[in-house]
């Protein structure tokens, strides 16, 4: 089991948007852009949680670094937040089907039924 990522939420200037600071980078320096679900194409850290994210209702997911930004509708944000944290707090915990983790594994609960 790898480590848990501690994770600040900021409010972007429009409402649809959320930037989520981490404490710890997911990507290099280059810009990972996920336009749509169908570019969370891959098994790299920012794919699968550009993937995970889009599953919870994100519409579009850019992860530079440290910072995740998450675009959805303004009106999903009470209910997408807080499993978008967990989400990303927990990447590294339960990183792909070869690890041989998962949250039923684990006796948890999934923040989404389509979470990998």
């Amino acid at each position: 089991m790898g480590q848990p990522i501690t994770v600040t939420v900021r409010e972007g200037s429009r409402s649809e948007v959320r930037f989520f600071e981490a404490n710890r980078s997911i990507t290099g320096m280059a810009i990972e852009l996920y336009p749509s679900a169908d570019a969370a194409l891959g098994d790299r850290p920012p794919d699968v949680l550009a993937k995970r994210l889009f599953d919870l209702g994100a519409t579009k997911v850019t992860v530079y670094s440290n910072v995740v930004t998450v675009e959805a509708p303004a009106s999903a944000w009470a209910d997408l937040e807080p499993k978008a944290t967990f989400t990303i707090e927990h990447l590294f915990e339960f990183y792909g089907s070869d690890a041989g983790w998962s949250f039923e594994a684990r006796g948890m609960e999934a923040p989404a039924s389509k979470v990998v």
